[in-house]
């Protein structure tokens, strides 16, 4: 199925709704016709004529004297004037009433549609791998499910309140010239072909400088996400006018984008119109040849009659006409939106994976992994962790050694040998159980713009205040959170910019301790913490690790002198393991580390 295809799929839910907006539309494009043909009795009625001839006429007037006859061949010629203009008001006012109606409903499909691509969007982000966000700059990202899926909406707009209304009217009026005058509706038929041949071209340099545009759109929002996320380095920096200067640049570019994408789009019109306006001269000079002299064998109240409807439709002739390059544009985002949605997804359960348990230990049997098929990362690690203990995973920047936590819970996959737990490999449990065993707590402490409580409880929303609290009080935060202005209810800010770096971090061990995992895996969770903080998450961590499995990263040696096991990564490879008495007796790497770290 096309792009167009898939985006007009989403109108299913919509079926009665658009069913609706059909059938109003095209009642309400037969009333505004019916204006129109109004107008033949009312000049013949005001020129002391009978409103529909006896006998003849057009088929146009054959079936407005059907339906209207009794009513338009009133006795006096005022009662039949002041009956017409009663028609024709009546005729406007339902013609109105619908058209809104229409419009309304047409409003409800289209944000209803960009609602659910946009969700669709959204969900389909959460299980894409983590390299996938790695590799895309978040601002991206933003525009895709942003701006792109709003922009969508344009070709929603244009098959429902633009297309489908003017080819309706399209389709009463052609009728209603065909009854009036088919020798002057085939002169202007036999033209039309010649306008679509003119649009075409177009239409493809429309496409291709929609999607440059689209693609700068979302690198200006990178960039405003990236300044926004690096106040403090600019200013730090004195990188004001730097950082200004490339946004003017790419501001700049973009704005050309635009106008090229425009000066193509733009062009439709016009081109649409004095095709039009040729065509309406073509038939003023034929019909009046027609309608003039003894050999007359048009009416003057039908020709004008029907040069009012063929100006009529010049307006939804030129809106169909301008409808293939709106459609580009807005394909050239829906690409943007697919392009995303059609990539594969890792995360979700699979067929035969089960629900993980933890009783006993943890293997690594043999690991190895790189990414995206460069250089291996790890290379066949062994080693077991078991309930109750604190394994340590040090090494130098570069080791390995958050890669080697990162497979446990499956945030990527091992590229050669497993991880088991309980002697079952994790690849056979789901993730969400799997992961549902753990706490998780990393160098960066990542926070919401919401209240403590929010942070704290992130992801659930069963737990009580009492539960948070007893949480805080365990990662040693109840006691500053209590000093805050509105205690578990205040406000973080972004990012948690309202916290010290020692806060934040102990906010997010709460988080991660409110769930009471039988696992933990600290990242590095005390290295940015001054030595006051680090005492108070140190407590914390001595204190659950009873009947506990810990898994924690360390540059800093003195937290994990009584760690159970000590493995010390180099390159990739367990070069060292054992505990801090006896890898400080062999004088390996684990010494020269200390030795650098506590020498005098």
């Amino acid at each position: 199925m096309g792009r167009s295809g898939r985006l007009f799929s989403l109108l299913r839910p919509y079926t009665f709704l658009f069913v609706a907006n059909s059938v109003a539309t095209l009642v309400a494009s037969v009333m505004d016709g019916a204006t129109f043909v109004l107008l033949i009795p009312f000049l013949r009625t005001l020129f002391g004529q009978q409103a529909i001839p006896v006998g003849g006429g057009s088929s146009v007037e054959r079936v407005l004297a059907a339906v209207a006859g009794p009513l338009l061949a009133a006795g006096s010629p005022e009662g039949a004037l002041r009956n017409v203009v009663a028609v024709l008001l009546g005729t406007l006012v339902l013609k109105n009433a619908l058209s809104y109606a229409a419009a309304v409903w047409s409003i409800a499909i289209q944000e209803g549609v960009v609602r659910d691509l946009r969700v669709q969007l959204f969900e389909h982000l959460q299980v894409l791998p983590l390299g996938f966000f790695q590799r895309t700059r978040g601002g991206q990202l933003l525009a895709r499910v942003i701006s792109d899926t709003d922009q969508v909406k344009t070709t929603v707009t244009a098959a429902l309140a633009s297309l489908l209304q003017n080819i309706s009217l399209i389709v009463v009026y052609v009728a209603i010239l065909v009854g009036l005058s088919w020798r002057l509706t085939l002169i202007a038929l036999v033209c039309a072909p010649l306008l679509v041949l003119i649009i075409r071209p177009l239409v493809g340099k429309v496409r291709r400088r929609s999607r440059e545009q689209v693609e700068d759109r979302g690198e200006l929002t990178s960039l405003v996400s990236e300044l926004v996320g690096s106040i403090k380095l600019v200013r730090a920096y004195v990188a004001e006018g730097f950082e200004a200067q490339r946004f003017r640049r790419l501001a700049d570019r973009y704005r050309r984008r635009v106008l090229r994408a425009q000066r193509y789009a733009t062009l439709t019109s016009p081109l649409s119109e004095v095709f039009a306006g040729v065509v309406i001269v073509l038939i003023f000079f034929v019909g009046t040849r027609w309608a003039l002299g003894q050999a007359a064998t048009l009416r003057p109240e039908v020709l004008i009659a029907f040069i009012a409807v063929a100006l009529r439709l010049m307006s939804p002739a030129k809106s169909v006409a301008n409808y293939p390059t709106a459609m580009a544009g807005a394909l050239a985002a829906a690409d943007r939106v697919y392009e995303v949605l059609d990539l594969e997804a890792e995360e979700g359960d699979r067929p035969g994976e089960q629900p993980a348990r933890f009783a006993e230990r943890i293997e690594y049997r043999g690991v190895s992994f790189s990414y995206d098929g460069q250089a291996p990362v790890l290379r066949d690690v062994d080693f077991a962790v078991c309930r109750g203990q604190v394994a340590a995973i040090v090494g130098p920047s570069g080791a390995g050694k958050t890669t080697l936590v990162d497979l446990l819970p499956r945030f990527y996959e091992p590229t050669g040998g497993a991880i088991h737990v309980d002697g079952t490999p994790i690849t056979r449990f789901t993730r969400r159980s799997l992961r549902a065993l753990m706490g998780i707590v990393s160098q960066e402490t990542i926070l919401l713009n919401d209240t403590v409580f929010a942070n704290i409880a992130y992801g659930r929303s069963d737990f009580s205040l009492a539960q948070v609290e007893a949480a805080a009080r365990a990662g040693n935060a109840h006691d500053f959170i209590s000093h805050l202005p509105a205690g578990y209810e205040t406000l973080l800010g972004e990012r948690g910019t309202r916290l010290s770096g020692g806060e934040r971090q102990r906010i997010a061990i709460a988080r991660a301790l409110l769930r009471d995992p039988p696992i933990l895996i600290l990242d590095e969770a005390t290295s940015a913490l001054d030595t006051e903080s680090e005492r108070l998450v140190q407590e914390a961590i001595d204190r659950l690790m009873a009947h506990r499995t810990v898994l924690v990263i360390a540059h800093r040696l003195a937290t994990v002198r009584h760690a159970d096991l000590i493995v010390v990564l180099s390159e990739g490879r367990i070069v060292e393991r054992g505990t801090h008495d006896t890898l400080f007796a062999a004088g390996g790497l684990y010494r020269r580390f200390y030795d650098l770290q506590f020498r005098v």
